[in-house]
């Protein structure tokens, strides 16, 4: 210990140590914003404390502030991504303390915003959707609109309003209404979900052999707190298809008065023979318009027509 001590008494003597030493201390206290701190703390500042918190000034004028310097979160210089020093007195030294940057905080309220919409196979395009961006040249496209806007002011308010049944041929902008929709629940909070039919279908086939998994996947879709589910009626359709999933989904969101919202190409009758035929060629209407009056019940249908918006 007294041979450790003596080197560090050796280096520190030495000429080369003090220039270097008075050259950062010279930079540190000719920086602005070290300069405000000491004025505006001059009260508290003690003999020595600023040579014992060299080390802490100057790893504080070395870093950004307020983003300045950092192109971007991923390219951030500081110590800490996405966290800025300001200085502060800890009881005989200038100490650090590290809080949130600008850029830091709207990355991480862009990922609680992008967490509210969960999404099964969609596009990330209509992942971005915002009804701003909709054009309203037709006057079912407004009323959809319009409709699901007052959705989310009503669900705001508690009410539990009824969901839309959105159709017509394809590119008429379904899915993107869908998508504005799920944007704007969460930018008030509310979680929902984007369930693209065919694939998540697919999948539930494809967890057979596993039943944990897919009881897991079919409680996300039931329990969601809004639920999309998109281009019903061109996944194939079985017995199963209807009455497990389909079913079972609607049965616990109708009891539960939880909102679902629908897209297809196909109008409710178009639907119905849909629902009822199976790809075996066994028909089951009864079957089928049980689910109908599910989703009549639980959703209001507007045709959505124009050009192909995709081309």
């Amino acid at each position: 210990m007294d041979h450790l001590s003596k080197s560090i008494r050796n280096l520190t003597n030495r000429p080369d140590f003090k220039d270097r030493y008075n050259t950062v201390k010279k930079q540190v206290l000719n920086n602005e914003e070290v300069q405000a701190f000491l004025t505006n703390h001059s009260s508290e500042i003690e003999e020595g404390m600023i040579d014992r918190s060299l080390v802490k000034l100057l790893e504080f004028i070395n870093q950004s502030k307020n983003c300045q310097g950092c192109p971007s979160l991923s390219e951030c210089k500081n110590l800490v991504e996405g966290y800025h020093p300001r200085l502060v007195i800890q009881g005989k030294i200038i100490d650090l303390q590290y809080d949130k940057c600008p850029t830091k905080e709207a990355y991480d309220e862009r990922k609680k915003h992008e967490s509210l919409i969960k999404s099964m196979h969609i596009p990330k395009d209509i992942l971005g959707a915002s009804f701003d961006q909709i054009e309203v040249d037709e006057p079912n496209r407004f009323k959809a609109i319009s409709l699901a806007q007052d959705f989310v002011e009503q669900y705001n308010s508690g009410i539990r309003s009824k969901g839309l049944y959105l159709y017509g041929s394809f590119g008429v902008g379904k899915t993107y209404i869908l998508g504005a929709l799920a944007n704007e629940l969460a930018s008030h909070k509310v979680s929902s979900m984007l369930v693209y039919m065919p694939e998540f279908m697919r999948e539930l086939k494809g967890s057979l052999q596993n039943s944990a998994s897919l009881d897991e996947k079919l409680d996300a879709v039931k329990k969601i707190p809004v639920l999309m589910l998109d281009d019903i009626g061109a996944e194939s359709m079985s017995s199963w298809v209807r009455d497990e999933i389909i079913g079972t989904i609607l049965q616990y969101r109708m009891l539960e008065n939880l909102p679902t919202f629908f897209s297809s190409n196909f109008n409710l009758k178009q639907l119905q023979h849909h629902l009822a035929v199976s790809q075996r060629g066994e028909e089951e209407p009864v079957k089928a318009a049980r689910i109908m009056e599910r989703i009549k019940h639980m959703a209001i249908p507007i045709e959505l027509t124009g050009r192909n918006r995709r081309d």
